[in-house]
């Protein structure tokens, strides 16, 4: 009885060892957004949009980066980093409430946006940061 729970357990962990192995590594998904606002709604868009970023780092661990600025001469134009741990982190947080209701309450504020879709060249943090 007791060799074949062993060779079981060899089995199993030589099965999971082999998935694990074939499995493609999961790429990080970089977005970059230009996005104008119209300038009459700025500051009620700039509420939204810090709510719906900081909802998204706290209860999505796919979501790895968000960034947001603005350009000094023209505060309306603001310019969106993000970085997503695979594909499945990126539609997950597309499809979550707090950006479903982003994307509803900021629908007529925003006079265009710009998606870039990337691919990442190097992407370096400093440790703990």
């Amino acid at each position: 009885m007791r060799i074949s729970v062993l060779k079981a357990m060899f089995v199993v962990c030589g099965v999971w060892v082999e998935s694990a192995v074939a499995a493609p590594p999961s790429e990080p998904i970089v977005r970059i957004a230009q996005l104008v606002i119209d300038p009459s709604q700025l500051a009620a868009y700039q509420v939204a949009v810090k709510e719906e970023m900081a909802d998204s780092v706290r209860f999505e661990p796919g979501v790895l980066t968000l960034y947001s600025v603005a350009e000094k001469e023209h505060p309306n134009r603001l310019h969106f980093f993000e970085i997503y741990s695979n594909e499945a982190a990126y539609q997950s947080h597309i499809a979550s409430p707090h950006f479903q209701k982003y994307v509803k309450t900021t629908q007529s504020m925003i006079l265009s946006k710009e998606l870039i879709e990337t691919v990442p060249v190097q992407l370096s943090t400093q440790p703990g940061r």
